[in-house]
């Protein structure tokens, strides 16, 4: 392959789907599932089923040993992932893999270190390559995101910063117009995990983002059952679900997680 790109970019973006979504009277749902858990092509196989049943977006995590937004079900994931060898370039295979197979707008979820260590543009050139549709990025902010901002020009790759209930109008002003795609809704302060309701915050953070002039808004933490789906549904503009499926991979495998992906799509829908 030619180490240059005349038209980079992914071959889907995830406000395409989004959008798709909405033009069916529904939110996208998007999945999250860590690469290289339990094991490379088990993390692909779980990828795909996630597609296959009704995700409209799909997030790889890149393993990490010092999370700081990881609940203990996702750690312990990614800690098996590391311990097995894991090394974060497979992680464009998993992208690459789930792209070649379905038609889901793949994004990679990743604390921003291992994207300075391998190079921002050869990180970014790596993922277009996979076919990614962008990143999202936890612990980095837009007013240090320069970098990687032009490195997504370049590329054509979708950025994905977060809001959260404690952001200010003028960092949620900023959230927005430094995010393409979408921008991802925190429902609470915390780690991720389900919990057995949805936080009260979570609707003010989409009204919040969007008055802030955020096209799109989804939002994620604590998303585990086709209820809490639904309600989410009701106002974000995409449902995101991690916890809940890394624990059907953990005890179903790939298996668990197309069923578990198929009753929260009902939910989306509903």
């Amino acid at each position: 392959m030619s180490e240059s790109l005349t038209q980079p970019g992914p071959r889907v973006t995830t406000a395409q789907k989004i959008d798709a979504a909405a033009a069916e009277g529904r939110a996208a749902l998007i999945g999250y599932l860590p690469a290289g858990y339990p094991t490379l092509q088990e993390s692909i196989d779980a990828g795909i089923a996630l597609a296959q049943n009704g995700c409209d977006i799909i997030e790889i995590g890149i393993p990490y040993s010092d999370p700081v937004m990881d609940g203990p079900v996702i750690q312990e994931a990614t800690s098996l992932a590391l311990a097995n060898g894991f090394h974060v370039s497979q992680a464009f295979d998993v992208v690459r893999a789930i792209t070649d197979n379905t038609d889901a707008a793949v994004v990679i979820m990743t604390y921003w270190n291992p994207v300075l260590r391998m190079g921002v543009d050869t990180f970014a050139k790596r993922l277009a390559d996979a076919g990614g549709a962008g990143l999202i990025t936890p612990d980095l902010i837009p007013d240090e995101a320069a970098e990687w901002i032009e490195a997504s020009d370049k590329y054509g790759l979708d950025r994905i910063f977060l809001a959260a209930p404690t952001s200010t109008p003028e960092r949620l002003a900023l959230v927005a117009k430094s995010s393409r795609g979408f921008v991802y809704g925190v429902s609470l302060m915390g780690v991720t995990g389900a919990r057995s309701e949805v936080s009260h915050q979570a609707e003010s953070v989409v009204q919040r983002t969007r008055e802030a002039g955020a096209e799109r808004v989804c939002v994620g933490i604590g998303v585990s059952t086709p209820e809490q789906a639904a309600e989410i549904a009701r106002y974000a503009d995409g449902v995101i679900v991690g916890t809940a499926l890394v624990a059907a991979l953990r005890d179903g495998g790939a298996n668990a997680v197309a069923q578990l992906v198929s009753e929260l799509s009902q939910g989306v829908h509903k």
